[in-house]
């Protein structure tokens, strides 16, 4: 395994397909930092070299850096900026190679693979691959910018897509503004469909599970997000059963680079299909954006994908699993996939085919939701829900261990019985009885799985627990916030407990990053990304836990049953987009609701 670069203490600013990655002091050179533009380092180094007093300010959009500097009493010397490309891959950067100059083009310019970097300076001379102005008076301003080109026209800039609601409670107010901040930031498009690319800066694209999650979290007020992600992901629904890619029919891809992309032995092809819970996951966000307001047209469109998606869910015998049949590969293909994600309590790595606990869930709630959805538009399938009757009977049978559903099934049918944050998905989605639930939501609040900053994925008690791995001990705030939003209509006391982790999970400036160790004080992960988008859209999520908050556009019904007692006390929320108006919500002694109009509200 290659040893990544550190992230948790770099500077990282996202403008569309374009990341500036800068050391606490913003200085770029050597480890992860530089200029990246489409998943390629266009800069690796720049510095800033002048005897006077020197001040710099940078900006940095979808098409190219500027980089505004002042001088004081530097008259009669010298300004020199030195730059430098390695027009490294971003799997390069990953594994932790450090960058090798690549000798730019006349007169400054850098490109491979059809992406590059233009530099321009006015009155300043090229020397090498440094601009040099010559200063002659005690107040100088120079001015150099890079432009940006990337010749596959894969994604864009979406621009603003999910609109910030306010909150008068201030740190709550911090966690959900940068949320939605961090979501606009990674909002790309396919030239039509907008969606959230996972994270920045190795996720940078159009993953399946990350980009539907990251939607579904902040509904209502993603809508549009929603709608275009859906979109996105339909375009590149599979077609045909492919083995090097992992492609079979109905089937929702894992991630879409602009080509193969290696590391450690791994060698995933450019669109590459090896998820085993994108496809019922995106039926799910269907059926919840119909419900925050998608118009009708709209998801009618989209009823052949849905069909699709479900006919590959139901699709299989017994339980959802997956095999990497290529040997290159992703071994693990749920949302915890790293290589040693699923393993028995003495550490031996479950076998393949596997079959984990919450893609169960999942199957069975799209299955369920995917049959109310072709009910309300005419076209009925009664086997979805005698599938997911079986699968739930099944499930029952095979993934209880000891009081608690095991981790996941392995090729044999033997149950990986360790405790897990992965449990808590499996809530609300009907796949367990209501006794069931509360078995599981009473097991995941123990302290050795519900930490001050989340949910732990593993349990403190397993042998093979580390606070500092990946999947293994760490705490994820997307994963907490998943448990929170699946136990809010039945133990919303509990969902707000566990969602208010997040608000001091959440760095000074409010964002979340893609983990955290799972230790009892708040420590960075070093390799941790972020901006990451369903982490962002975590945070969004606590003001719905703290409101109450469930909407159902086609019925006009809208709930608001804030916890009692009131975590936070008193506090209102406004600005939050709702079919077309706004809705505004005073919480105290009792609540307060501003609605559009039509809307029968309940509290």
């Amino acid at each position: 395994m290659t040893r990544q670069p550190r992230l948790d203490d770099l500077l990282i600013t996202v403008a569309g397909t374009s990341v500036l990655i800068t050391t606490a002091d913003r200085r770029v050179g050597g480890g992860a930092t530089g200029v990246l533009h489409g998943d390629r380092r266009v800069l690796s180094r720049i510095d800033v070299e002048c005897p006077g007093q020197v001040e710099t300010r940078r900006s940095l959009t979808p098409t190219s850096l500027v980089e505004d500097i002042t001088v004081t009493g530097g008259a009669g010397s010298r300004l020199r900026v030195v730059l430098a490309s390695d027009l490294a891959g971003v799997e390069d950067i990953k594994s932790g190679a450090e960058p090798v100059s690549v000798d730019p083009s006349p007169p400054l310019q850098w490109a491979a693979g059809g992406i590059g970097c233009v530099v321009t300076a006015p009155g300043a001379r090229v020397e090498g691959s440094s601009l040099v102005w010559d200063i002659g008076e005690q107040h100088f301003t120079a001015r150099w910018s890079a432009t940006f080109h990337d010749a596959s026209g894969l994604h864009h800039s979406a621009g603003k897509v999910v609109h910030s609601p306010t909150t008068s409670h201030p740190r709550l107010s911090t966690v959900v503004t940068r949320g939605v901040d961090d979501l606009n930031a990674l909002a790309l498009s396919d030239g039509e469909n907008a969606f959230a690319a996972a994270g920045a800066p190795w996720y940078l694209t159009l993953f399946g599970r990350d980009s539907i999650w990251a939607a579904r979290l902040a509904l209502p007020v993603s809508l549009d997000l929603a709608a275009g992600t859906l979109r996105a992901l339909a375009r590149l629904q599979g077609r045909e059963h492919d083995p090097a890619t992992a492609e079979e029919p109905g089937k929702i891809p894992h991630e879409l680079r602009r080509g193969p992309f290696e590391l450690d032995g791994m060698r995933l092809p450019a669109l590459y299909y090896g998820t085993v819970d994108a496809t019922p996951l995106w039926a799910c966000l269907l059926h919840d954006a119909w419900r925050a307001g998608l118009p009708d047209d709209q998801v009618r469109e989209l009823l052949p994908a849905l069909k699709a998606a479900l006919a590959w869910t139901a699709g299989h015998d017994t339980f959802l699993r997956y095999v990497d049949r290529t040997g290159t590969g992703l071994a693990n293909q749920g949302w915890k996939d790293s290589p040693d994600a699923v393993r028995f309590p003495d550490g031996t790595r479950a076998a393949a085919p596997i079959a984990l606990c919450e893609v169960q869930s999942y199957a069975h709630e799209a299955l369920t939701r995917g049959a109310d959805l072709l009910d309300a538009f005419g076209e009925p399938d009664p086997s979805l829900r005698e599938r997911a009757a079986r699968l739930r009977a099944d499930f029952r049978a095979a993934f209880w261990v000891d009081g608690f559903p095991a981790l996941a099934v392995d090729g044999t049918g033997r149950p990986v019985g360790q405790v897990t944050s992965n449990a808590g998905h499996l809530v609300g989605t009907g796949l367990l009885t209501r006794e069931e639930e509360a078995l599981v939501v009473a097991r995941l609040r123990r302290p050795d799985l519900l930490g001050p900053f989340g949910l732990r994925t593993l349990s403190t008690g397993s042998a093979v627990h580390d606070p500092l791995s990946y999947h293994c001990g760490s705490t994820w705030p997307h994963d907490t916030a998943i448990t929170a939003r699946a136990l809010a209509a039945d133990f919303p006391e509990e969902a707000a407990d566990i969602a208010l982790r997040l608000l001091a999970a959440a760095d000074r400036d409010g964002e979340l990053p893609e983990l955290l160790g799972g230790q009892v004080t708040r420590t960075p992960y070093p390799s941790s990304c972020h901006p990451q988008a369903w982490s962002a859209a975590a945070g969004v999520s606590v003001l719905w836990r703290l409101l109450g908050l469930e909407v159902d556009v086609p019925a006009r019904v809208l709930r608001v049953r804030p916890p009692r007692p009131l975590p936070l006390g008193p506090f209102e929320a406004a600005g939050i987009r709702l079919a077309g108006g706004e809705l505004s919500v005073r919480v105290g002694d009792s609540v307060e609701v501003d609605a559009p109009a039509g809307f029968e509200v309940r509290t």
